[in-house]
């Protein structure tokens, strides 16, 4: 954490988005003394890790799973550094279980190092030497991240924060930084072998949003690693709710606000520098305008242009507009008796199947499934969640939205029964969501998850930065490095922190 002194006089600060990376960076600054108010047009907390309760069921939105609580990961040092207690989680061993097209018998990625290389061994003969350079990358990049580099940097702070970060071992991903996951399959020879890149192909979709042959490698090896010990993945108790749960207990016992229902509807700025924000209040109609010193905002890069409006510097707002089209979500909540499950079931699965009707961008399904005693479901019940990547557009353009939704709930539950034993008798209650769910719940642009893909040209040093080319106007969320997840948005809600720490201690100008 930064070890800035504190700034005499409250800075004021207005955070929209009250989603992981909102509420982390929010709590972050009440707790260093800025007067904090965060707006937020939703329900309830947590954005994409927000939870929906049904007929005793829990379920969680969108994210299922939580990297970084491990001691000195991001939600370990931040928790830590705002004195309160980690939430109760337990690790995901395997972390997945991944299907491919035709097969019965799954790939297990297992936490323990020894027998994911031997699984990987076993099921990917010869491609061992293509893991050790990963593993060499990643080592190099988690410790290079562990320093809080500034990525990508866009003033001598910056660029001081991110030299300070780097080793000589960190020069051994300098080769790599232009490479793909496709151009390094070549490269061992393996760019033809169907299993392995189906396997990266439906792994790296759900980290990264695109495929192998897109992916940065040096963002691969971080997320194809993070698996294992000593980090890990992990199921939370209770439910995803609880981590923005605890960040607004902390922000509020600082002296922070959180107002929900709240709409943001503009983002003032004179003389290129952000001042202001436009606040409806859903329930009265009121309009408000807040003036202040920081504005941070949690969301899309796409929806940061809309708010700025006229305003949007001519630069980013084309960069913005040529972005590939992000990815939207299909989600499938099952609320189920027990017995749909099979025994020994992992928490986390991954299906791909057959191309005939499919279903998702890569004819994909990814499940989460609670397990007993874990707080999702009531005695003897359990909850499947089952979600594929989709194209937004069509939800959207769509005259008959019902029926495509239906046809895509009809299509999951025909995919999943082949696994769980899903009938009228075992099902007690069912909904979908689509990207047009996500709009209208999280307010995200069309409905878009995940980020914008870390393909090279938005990747890491290439990516958009936490600082805006407006002053004082800061980005935090999936669209900035190091990309989505949990851990992901609350790196760069740590960036953002230290950027206003330092800005209000006069470190530089």
């Amino acid at each position: 954490m930064s070890n800035i002194s504190t700034p005499k006089t409250k800075s004021r600060v207005a955070v929209i988005g009250a989603g992981i990376g909102g509420l982390t960076a929010a709590a972050l600054l009440a707790h260093r003394g800025y007067s904090v108010l965060v707006l937020d047009q939703a329900l309830v907390p947590g954005g994409c890790a927000s939870t929906f309760k049904r007929r005793g069921f829990t379920f969680d939105v969108g994210a299922t799973q939580v990297a970084g609580l491990e001691p000195g990961g991001i939600h370990h040092r931040i928790f830590s550094e705002l004195a309160i207690d980690l939430p109760e989680a337990t690790p995901c061993d395997p972390a997945c279980a991944v299907y491919l097209p035709g097969e019965t018998t799954p790939i297990n990625v297992w936490r323990d190092p020894n027998k994911w290389r031997e699984e990987r061994q076993r099921q990917f003969p010869g491609s061992e030497p293509f893991w050790q350079m990963m593993a060499v990358l990643f080592e190099a990049s988690w410790q290079f991240q562990g320093r809080d580099p500034v990525l990508p940097p866009r003033n001598l702070w910056d660029l001081w924060q991110l030299t300070q970060a780097v080793r000589p071992s960190t020069l051994i991903t300098v080769p790599y930084t232009l490479f793909t996951v496709g151009d390094a399959l070549k490269f061992y020879g393996l760019g033809n072998d169907y299993r392995l890149r189906t396997f990266l192909d439906l792994q790296l979709k759900l980290y990264s949003q695109v495929n192998a042959e897109e992916t940065a490698l040096l963002y691969a090896a971080t997320a194809l690693s993070v698996s294992q010990l000593p980090q890990g993945l992990f199921h939370l108790q209770g439910s995803m709710q609880v981590l923005s749960d605890r960040l607004v207990a902390s922000l509020e016992r600082d002296g922070g606000k959180l107002f929900m229902r709240h709409t943001v509807e503009q983002i003032k700025v004179e003389k290129n520098k952000a001042h202001a924000v436009v606040i409806r209040n859903q329930q009265t109609g009121e309009v408000s305008t807040e003036v202040v010193d920081h504005i941070v905002a949690n969301v899309t890069v796409q929806n940061l242009v809309q708010l700025l409006g006229e305003k949007a510097p001519s630069g980013y707002k084309n960069r913005v507009k040529k972005l590939p089209q992000a990815s939207g979500a299909f989600v499938v909540y099952l609320g189920v008796d027990a017995s749909a499950i099979p025994l020994d079931c992992p928490p986390h699965l991954q299906f791909m199947y057959d191309a005939n009707g499919p279903i998702g961008e890569n004819n994909s399904l990814f499940v989460s499934v609670s397990h007993p005693g874990d707080g999702r479901a009531p005695e003897g019940k359990a909850t499947i969640i089952a979600s594929t990547f989709v194209d937004p557009a069509p939800w959207w353009s769509t005259e008959n939205y019902q029926g495509l939704k239906q046809k895509y709930t009809e299509d999951a539950i025909a995919r999943l029964s082949q696994y769980f034993y899903l009938k009228p008798e075992t099902i007690i209650h069912l909904e979908a969501a689509t990207p047009r769910s996500f709009a209208h719940y999280t307010a995200r642009d069309r409905g878009i998850v995940g980020g914008i893909g870390q393909r090279i040209p938005t990747f890491g040093p290439f990516g958009f930065a936490n600082r805006t080319p407006i002053k004082h106007l800061w980005l935090v969320g999936d669209s900035t490095h190091p990309g989505e997840g949990t851990a992901g948005v609350s790196y760069s809600a740590l960036t953002v922190f230290r950027q206003i720490e330092a800005e209000s201690s006069h470190i530089y100008k």
